[in-house]
């Protein structure tokens, strides 16, 4: 199972994928994580050792460069980078994670041939038929527009109760419906009770597919540098029962 994780900057988006991802190597499954974010920080919430120390392929820059065999306005359309996952892929028992990050800005008019090269890693990634995959994307909608996403089989927006989040969730469906994925969900999280869950309802005009609720521990182990999905047995109960919501959805 292929699930990409999207929604406005500070949702949750890394939470919810930590969770996720913790919850599926509990099941006894062997998981891709890919943190396609322009801040990383999957490997430090997941409990990654160095977690600090990772490198995102993103700001390798000579290695881009290499790899898209730059020349100018001029750039190689499909790099090399079958040989990237070995040297790079972090390990923690089942949890295969790959900081890939993404272009926040091109100096240089760089940011397209350096885009080659991400989105082919990506491609390849999500190819990978012997592991479930868990995709942490980049903040907004742009993603959507490169239509990186098109292949996954589960694309899920991490809203919370206020309006800014659910304005963007609203954007990332109409382009979702525009590319022709039908396959998205919305995930809430943050939630403190029943009203704000019902304004996510109403705002949206349908039910969220799982609900995580507001944490204190959670928040807590944020601010401590420790593993989150240690931190919250419901919670990881919750990406349990999504998980397998996902898969009685296939």
């Amino acid at each position: 199972m292929k699930i990409a994780i999207s929604g406005k900057g500070g949702v949750g988006k890394t939470t919810i994928s930590a969770f996720l991802i913790k919850a599926l190597d509990g099941m006894g499954r062997k998981v891709l994580a890919i943190d396609a974010d322009p801040s990383p920080h999957l490997a430090r919430v997941l409990g990654f050792e160095n977690a600090s120390g990772i490198r995102p392929i993103a700001e390798m820059q000579e290695l881009l460069q290499e790899r898209s065999e730059r020349n100018g306005p001029f750039y190689k359309l499909n790099p090399k980078v079958d040989d990237l996952p070995e040297k790079f892929m972090q390990q923690k028992g089942n949890i295969r994670l790959m900081v890939v990050g993404a272009i926040q800005q091109g100096g240089a008019g760089c940011a397209c041939a350096d885009n080659a090269v991400l989105r082919s890693l990506l491609n390849m990634l999500l190819l990978s038929p012997d592991e479930d995959i868990v995709l942490d994307m980049e903040a907004g909608v742009e993603h959507l527009g490169r239509g990186t996403i098109a292949t996954v089989d589960h694309l899920l927006v991490v809203v919370q109760p206020y309006r800014g989040s659910l304005e963007t969730a609203k954007k990332i469906q109409k382009l979702a419906e525009d590319l022709g994925l039908n396959h998205l969900e919305f995930v809430a999280n943050n939630v403190s009770d029943e009203e704000d869950l019902q304004f996510i309802v109403s705002e949206l005009g349908r039910q969220p597919v799982a609900v995580f609720y507001a944490s204190k521990d959670v928040q807590r182990a944020e601010r401590a540098s420790r593993p989150l999905p240690e931190a919250c047995p419901k919670c990881l109960e919750a990406a349990r029962e999504l998980v397998e919501g996902l898969e009685k959805k296939e």
